[in-house]
């Protein structure tokens, strides 16, 4: 359900107002008078036609959210606006992503009458040469719009009964789901009054209240006060929404509809015609009239009105023999008549009093109307709230009526909902075995940056008002109840304290560590698994995760059986550094630990929803994706890894490797000095290479580049992989590797060997010798595939050593892929893994945040609904409008970016620098403000504790905060927080033409020489 008024929000609002007895008639705005350029105060019945329960405005509309262009959204009657607000509400408020209805057989009934804006429009020429003033004040269009909103395909219509339009809409819902029609329905009515002396027909019939009260049933009676708001609700079928675990406030057991006819002299009301609609219900709902404790009358409060409401329901004693009184109210003391939503209005407080076990006090009753005899006998009507118990067998049970003035009679009864059942688990045991421990994200999205501050505001809000409510409760209901829009934003945290605080800081704007923000504004390509090879590991690197998420620990079993036969050593206890266990220091012991690591967390990505499409291995990180594509089995895969390094240990003390900051060419030109004894082993990007060989050679080579000014760094391994010193144990490799069986499959193999994509059915014995032996093309393929447009890269290990080659290779396309890391040697655990899964999430990846939550399966709880970011729209369009495909809109510039800080000048500019460093290295001391900065600000990156992949992080949260494009190496070539911001400052100033470069002079920025030395030199690989 949802519902607003004026000074009444949401459900929340309203239950509040009900409960305290108060009334939100007041008068009409002096603003909105000058907005419609109204006359009313001229008019005879002033007093009477600005009294009434109204808004401070209704010119307010959220154009981007509904996707309205400027000049749309100013055509539209308000009442359309309101509608699709409302109607949005409700489907949030049922706990339902409406991206899950569409296409459906839903149907969408609304009850509206014209607010004036469309006569408003036309007086003031605003309509002349308008595309969409047809649209804009069409009343069928409330139900099209929203239909259209949803893409449900049901019936759609605006239905004008008068005054019972919207409680007829549901009946006629009603009916049309348990004919089998439909499953679902929207139905609802809204109601606003742009000009207030078009009330002057009803004050002329007498049925405005002349003091703009309605004492409804009291002696005072003398009309009613007109009001403005709505109301909608979603109707489900009962046992499909108690299947679904749905949130039901209330069931709709009966409902009957009928007209007077010619009983009465219209706008007369008819007590036979009441009364004959509240025995249809009666009948349709089977249930006798004793069984209803409560009617929310029509009760208007007028003279003929109240008395004959009465004579109605008189009549229904007599014809069902009722035994006791009845308890009346009316909705209309507290917000005023709201004409055609005024039946939904009294049906959502009939539902809240149902829901809540409470009756609620009827506002402005002291005695009895005189023209209705001994009112007492029969009637009760409350002078305060009293609490509502059921009775064992018999359910709470409410009536609500609504008669237009043409005649047209409805009646429904409500019944408390049946007790929730457990929520169900139509989980399998994979999808429920992976969830994961010791961190919970919060998932927020919205259509804009300042929704989303607003929506973390709400939540924020929200949770630290009601102690009650658990972080996991809140955090499977964001990630299961609500839409998701381009604008997003994720929390982590251990408890409610540290996601409250980060819901602090997202709707500051501000950013910190543990929560995560992006935009999914372009198509998502591939997603890419990439497997390092040796390199990556570190004692203890599964022990956080091992305990904290089933799949990895049941994947890591795994691997460990299939080990078994071919290892001498506990794979669980080298995973988790338990003590004593094999030393990682062996070279078959850390490729087949490594190897368990990789195959172990892919599959938590999968759990997770991440699944490849295509993988990438480097070096031995080849068997771990073919493995994980499916093209070898576990067992054969283990067998592989464990044999093939077993072998390797032959190969010990005789070679080794080094890292060199070149390009290829320019290393396979001086490697012609060694024939045969070096050769390249590895091109990891366009100045990374790795060569390996004979020891003594490679020492001569590092003083020959050395003396070239290329630096080179040995490797710490005693064996020279994809060298000639390979080919001492091929015999051996083919041997071991003999009778395996490599399958097709689905997910595409990207070879390191060929440089190209391979049929994994080719992946015999000869195919592992030849990736040991031949050079690694590692650089090649990822170029090649990152020129796939969208392409998602997830480093598939234990740390991120293949990250910055990455980087380099992405920063090369004018749209770099979305790439992301697993763990990290400072953190291990769950947390990292959902960080990086946020990261993916932001920047449109689809994942599966249920299953963070599968384990135990809090229940879903009430969230806020959505924050409308409402701009004025009033007759024509405000000229600085703009839609989000119009060419003159505002495009991103520097500095510009989501919560950005004003970087107006090199000191500002500083300031951020060091607090997004300080941020990664979780400090909050205050040694990096004030006058600790400028000695923070001079130490390099390195000192302070930053490794490759917190520099790439660096990297990319300046570039977010600052507009900035900046290399993945900028924090190597400008080292410390000072030098590096007054790169960006630089960038953010205003150019001048720079002068032409002269042969032999390169930028930091286009030099990858520079900064793979300065990576190198500094000591980050």
């Amino acid at each position: 359900m949802s519902c607003r008024f004026p000074g009444v929000d949401d459900l929340g609002g309203f239950w509040r107002l009900l409960l305290e007895g108060k009334s939100t008639v007041a008068s009409f705005p002096e603003q909105r008078a000058a907005d419609s350029h109204s006359n009313y105060t001229s008019h005879p019945d002033a007093a009477t036609l600005r009294s009434g329960s109204f808004f401070d405005s209704i010119d307010g509309f959220d154009a981007e959210f509904f996707q309205a262009g400027a000049a749309e959204a100013a055509a539209m009657d308000p009442v359309q606006r309101l509608g699709l607000e409302l109607a949005w509400e409700a489907v949030e408020d049922a706990g339902i992503p409406a991206a899950t209805l569409a296409g459906r057989e839903i149907d969408v009934v609304v009850g509206a009458a014209p607010s004036g804006y469309e006569l408003l429009r036309k007086l003031s020429g605003s309509d002349q040469d308008d595309h969409y003033a047809a649209l804009g004040s069409s009343g069928a269009l409330i139900a099209n719009r929203i239909s259209s909103l949803f893409d449900v395909r049901g019936m759609s219509f605006s239905a004008d009964s008068g005054q019972s339009s919207s409680l007829v809409s549901l009946a006629l819902t009603c009916e049309r789901i348990r004919a089998g029609a439909v499953d679902m329905a929207i139905a609802g009515g809204v109601h606003l009054i742009v000009d207030p002396e078009a009330g002057a027909g009803l004050a002329n019939l007498g049925a405005l209240s002349p003091d703009g009260r309605c004492f409804t049933f009291d002696e005072r009676a003398s009309g009613f006060a007109r009001g403005e708001g709505g109301a909608f609700v979603l109707l489900k079928r009962l046992d499909l929404a108690v299947a679904d675990g749905d949130h039901i406030h209330a069931v709709v057991r009966g409902w009957g509809v009928g007209s007077g006819g010619a009983l009465t002299r219209m706008p007369d009301p008819s007590p036979d015609g009441q009364a004959a609609a509240v025995l249809s219900a009666l009948t349709c709902a089977q249930v006798t009239f004793d069984d209803v404790d409560y009617v929310e009358a029509h009760g208007t409060g007028t003279r003929l009105g109240d008395p004959a409401e009465i004579a109605g329901l008189r009549a229904v004693f007599r014809h069902t023999g009722r035994s006791r009184r009845l308890v009346i109210g009316s909705v209309k003391t507290n917000v005023g008549h709201l004409e055609p939503a005024a039946g939904i209005v009294g049906f959502v407080k009939a539902a809240l009093c149902v829901r809540r076990a409470h009756l609620v006090a009827n506002v402005n009753f002291r005695t009895p109307n005189p023209a209705i005899d001994d009112f007492h006998d029969d009637f009760e009507v409350l002078d305060a709230a009293r609490p509502w118990p059921s009775e064992p067998g018999r359910p709470r049970r409410a009536g609500v009526s609504a008669f237009g003035m043409g005649g047209t009679h409805a009646h429904v009864i409500l019944e408390q909902a049946p007790a929730a059942p457990a929520e169900p688990r139509a989980m399998d045991e994979e999808t429920a075995c992976a969830a994961v421990s010791g961190a919970l994200p919060w998932v927020l999205s919205a259509r804009s940056e300042p929704a989303l501050r607003e929506q973390a505001a709400r939540l924020r809000d929200r949770v630290a008002a009601d102690a009650s409510l658990r972080a996991a409760e809140v955090g499977r209901s964001l990630v299961s109840t609500r839409s998701l829009f381009e604008h997003r934003a994720v929390v982590l945290g251990q408890d409610r304290e540290e996601l409250l605080a980060g819901l602090d800081l997202v709707a500051a704007g501000g950013d910190a560590a543990h929560t995560v923000r992006g935009t999914a504004t372009r198509p998502v390509g591939p997603v890419v698994f990439v497997f390092p090879g040796q390199g990556s590991q570190w004692l203890g690197m599964g022990r956080q995760l091992y305990a904290q998420s089933a799949v990895f620990a049941r994947a890591i079993d795994e691997c460990a059986q299939a080990l078994a036969p071919w290892v001498d050593w506990s794979l669980v206890d080298v995973v988790t550094g338990a003590q004593p266990a094999a030393s990682l220091e062996r070279v078959d012991v850390v490729q087949p630990a490594l190897f368990s690591m990789m195959v172990s967390l892919a599959q938590l990505w999968r759990s997770l929803g991440v699944v490849p499409e295509t993988v990438v291995g480097h070096s031995q990180g080849e068997i771990a994706a073919a493995c994980v594509s499916g093209a070898l089995c576990l067992d054969d895969a283990a067998r592989i890894v464990a044999l093939r390094s077993r072998a390797l240990r032959d190969l010990a003390g005789l070679g080794g490797m080094s890292a060199v900051a070149a390009p290829r060419a320019w290393v396979q030109e001086r490697l012609e000095r060694w024939p045969g004894r070096l050769s390249v082993a590895a091109v990891n990007g366009p100045a990374s290479v790795v060569i390996s060989g004979d020891d003594q050679a490679l020492e001569q080579f590092a003083a020959a580049a050395a003396g070239d000014g290329v630096r080179v760094r040995r490797v710490k391994v005693d064996y020279a992989s994809h060298s000639h010193h390979v080919e001492r144990i091929r015999d051996r490799l083919l041997e071991d590797t003999a009778g395996i069986t490599p399958r097709e499959s689905a997910v595409k193999f990207h070879s390191t060997v060929t440089g190209s994509l391979l049929d994994t059915r080719t992946l015999d014995g000869t195919y592992w010798y030849d990736n040991l032996r031949s050079m690694v093309r590692f650089g090649e393929v990822v170029e090649d595939l990152m020129r796939a447009p969208g392409g998602v890269f997830v480093e598939v290990s234990p740390h991120p050593v293949l990250q910055v080659a990455m980087e380099e290779a992405a920063d090369a396309l004018p749209t770099p892929p979305v790439l992301v890391s697993t763990l990290h040697k400072r953190d291990g655990g769950a947390g990292q893994v959902l960080a990086s899964l946020a990261a993916l999430h932001v920047r449109g990846v689809p994942v599966n945040w249920e299953a963070v939550f599968a384990a135990n399966r809090p229940h879903r709880v009430g969230l806020p609904t959505y924050a409308f970011q409402r701009r004025r729209y009033w007759l024509t369009a405000p000229d600085d409008t703009h839609t989000p495909d119009d060419p003159a809109a505002p495009k991103n510039r520097p500095g510009a970016g989501p919560g950005a800080a004003d970087l107006g000048s090199e000191p500002a500019v500083l300031t951020l620098v060091c607090a997004e460093a300080a941020t990664l290295l979780g400090v909050k001391d205050t040694a990096w403000t004030g006058a600790g900065l400028a000695a923070r600000a001079n130490e390099t990156f390195k000192d302070l504790g930053f490794d490759s992949s917190m520099a790439v992080a660096l990297r990319n949260r300046l570039t977010a905060a600052a507009g900035v494009r900046l290399p993945a190496t900028v924090a190597f070539t400008y080292p410390t927080a000072h030098t590096l911001a007054r790169h960006i400052f630089s960038l953010l100033e205003p150019q001048a033409p720079k002068a032409p470069q002269t042969a032999g002079e390169t930028s930091p920025e286009s030099s990858s020489d520079d900064d793979l030395y300065a990576l190198i030199d500094r000591g980050y690989v």
